[in-house]
């Protein structure tokens, strides 16, 4: 049996569809993922999405549960129809292909109701307290801490600010450069923790009936809430003013219990955006050096200066800012 018909005949056994249904199967493309998309099509106006993914990549397998959690506690995420994790199949309910990445060119007032709805889901998310969530079995990756952080800043490191920009670092440099980074681990590992989305940018973001729903969540972990909205409001992909970005983080911060004054707040923002660029631009390395997406080099331009950016209004890291300003130059180069 090939792949295609071991994808049917999961498609149609998990439906309920007979052997002569007819059923259409087309793949994504483009996607920097290891798991292979395909949208299924049946009686004309009746859809699904259908994942084969690779278990060796240990939060694959998580995704599934994870959906069935968030659902529960009301996170509007795509429901799980099955989950076969000896073939790595799932399939899902299909939200279309409209996501906020691409609804970017809209008026503001259209992106902003958007947003703000995305806003208060993660807000909710962000709240989520539960003293016997260990009871529940939910499986997730490693929470944030100074370990995660250090392989972000060494990714970022070996695969944009080496391999991509070509820099070599001198050693003096490049001990004051640790020294400030990981001083920027410590202070996020040391703020209240919540459960975060992980890579809660606009092409995670799916609208359906005028209504955000949340996708690619099996990353989710314990962390800084701030890092996701360094995710979702310093986003490569979609530019936001600097008004455009300080109305929706006020809105997230109006929806807070005001633990932090609102200049700490925008500092904490600001420190996690950093930490959050550093790994999206590390990735956009990754995916087009060793992967061949060459595609992602189109997000680098928007993903450094917003870096640098962060790092400008953190004004806790100045050799990061020196250090952007070098890759902005090798690349102009």
């Amino acid at each position: 049996m090939n792949s295609r018909d071991a994808l049917l005949g999961f498609a149609r056994e998990s439906l309920g569809l007979p052997p002569s249904a007819d059923v259409e199967l087309s793949a994504f493309s483009g996607r920097g993922s290891d798991r292979e998309y395909f949208r299924l099509r049946w009686d004309q106006d009746q859809s699904a999405i259908l994942v084969h993914y690779d278990p060796k990549r240990v939060e694959n397998a998580y995704f599934a549960d994870i959906a069935r959690f968030l659902r529960e506690i009301d996170i509007p995420v795509p429901r799980i129809f099955r989950h076969d994790a000896t073939r790595c199949f799932v399939l899902m309910g299909d939200l279309g292909d409209t996501d906020l990445w691409s609804l970017r060119h809209e008026p503001w007032p259209v992106r902003r109701a958007h947003y703000q709805k995305t806003l208060a889901i993660a807000h909710r998310l962000h709240s989520y307290c539960d003293p016997d969530f260990a009871s529940r079995r939910v499986r997730l990756m490693e929470s944030f801490g100074p370990a995660l952080y250090r392989w972000e800043r060494d990714y970022f490191r070996e695969n944009f600010v080496e391999s991509l920009c070509g820099i070599a670092m001198e050693p003096d440099f490049s001990r004051q450069l640790e020294l400030e980074l990981s001083g920027l681990a410590e202070r996020l590992a040391s703020s209240a923790s919540s459960l975060v989305h992980r890579d809660l940018q606009s092409q995670n973001v799916m609208m359906w009936c005028d209504k955000p729903f949340l996708i690619d969540f099996q990353g989710m972990r314990w962390g800084s809430p701030f890092y996701d909205l360094g995710s979702l409001l310093c986003d490569p992909y979609v530019a936001f003013s600097e008004a455009e970005r300080q109305d929706l983080l006020s809105y997230y911060y109006g929806l807070s219990k005001h633990d932090l004054d609102w200049n700490a707040f925008q500092s904490a923002f600001w420190e996690a955006s950093t930490q959050r660029l550093m790994q999206a631009l590390g990735a956009y390395g990754f995916l087009a050096s060793v992967r061949g997406l060459k595609h992602y080099l189109m997000h680098v331009p928007a993903g450094l200066r917003n870096l640098r950016m962060a790092a400008e209004k953190a004004a806790s890291l100045s050799m990061l800012q020196t250090l952007c300003r070098q890759c902005e130059k090798e690349l102009a180069g």
